[in-house]
């Protein structure tokens, strides 16, 4: 049996999330207080009370869920043959993996959050999700799309659901081609900024100066990145592809299958929710798929 772990990214939290971790496990507990050091806010009362508005402001949510996940992760107390984590979720996949200091990678991503907010004002960015599409007809859509104006495939996620990002009217226009083209549905998203486009290009480089005043090891198990979908080991390869992620595309449908080519059989989802186990689901047959959240969902958890 072949172990992958695996970290959600946001949109995952919600209010209460890690309080039973915090309350039932000591190495949990040690993350919660270790993130308040860090941060030099009350980060732990955020996670277990709310309230849901601050909760999803970008900058807190990102090192929230981290912090969720490392504690449910120091709760399990098991090392997986490979790792991987879905946008923000690469930071605890790198935790995980020890390429990053839990304190230096809770420092970052809350500064991730800040710059990925200010890069584009509030109401000129959005994010769709495209339904029932292949690929290459998607892509093709936004090509055409970008005459009004920015828009790219911005999330692989499983087969039949791809999430585009950009201006608002080229959005918009990418996701009337995209019904035209044969998609079933096309969601708007609530997001507070346009994700893993171009647009956030001014974050990527703000980003990249306070990576690099962090140390990268090389990591203990492969971490599958998001913007290749191929496993990376060196800790300065790591840096270069964080950044990259910023503004590219996440490919979490190809990371979970290039995961099953090389044995993964067993999945587990560590932190709050269950999205990546839905998504998981939907691209690879027979896979074991756990998720754990809480003390009751480790019980449930056989590896």
């Amino acid at each position: 049996m072949k172990k992958a772990f695996v970290f959600p990214g946001q949109g995952s939290q919600k209010a209460g999330m890690g309080k039973d971790l915090y309350e039932n496990f000591e190495a949990s507990a040690k993350i919660f207080n270790d993130a308040n050091d860090a941060l030099g806010f009350d980060l732990k009362k955020l996670c277990f009370e709310g309230p849901d508005d601050q909760l999803k402001l970008t900058e807190i949510a990102q090192p929230a869920i981290l912090t969720v996940s490392i504690a449910a992760f120091a709760a399990l107390n098991k090392m997986p043959d490979v790792a991987a984590g879905h946008s923000l979720g690469e930071y605890s996949a790198l935790v995980c993996a020890g390429v990053l200091e839990f304190g230096d990678a809770v420092r970052l991503v809350n500064k991730r959050g800040k710059f990925m907010q200010e890069a584009v004002p509030v109401g000129v960015g959005t994010m769709a999700a495209v339904i029932g599409l292949d690929r290459e007809k998607l892509i093709e859509c936004c090509r055409k799309a970008s005459s009004v104006g920015i828009v790219e495939a911005a999330n692989f996620n499983s087969p039949g659901q791809i999430v585009i990002s950009g201006e608002v009217k080229a959005v918009e226009e990418a996701g009337r081609l995209c019904k035209e083209a044969g998609a079933k549905r096309v969601m708007p998203l609530s997001v507070s900024a346009p994700f893993h486009c171009s647009l956030m290009k001014p974050a990527a480089d703000k980003l990249a100066l306070e990576l690099d005043k962090i140390t990268f090891k090389d990591a203990t198990v492969p971490v599958v990145a998001n913007v290749t979908a191929k496993p990376v080991t060196s800790g300065e390869e790591i840096k270069d592809l964080l950044i990259k992620q910023v503004t590219g595309a996440v490919y979490w449908e190809d990371s979970v299958r290039h995961m099953s080519s090389q044995g993964a059989d067993t999945f587990v989802e560590i932190g709050s929710g269950k999205v990546l186990a839905g998504l998981i689901k939907k691209t690879v047959e027979n896979a074991t798929i756990y998720n754990i959240e809480d003390s009751a969902s480790l019980k449930e958890t056989v590896i």
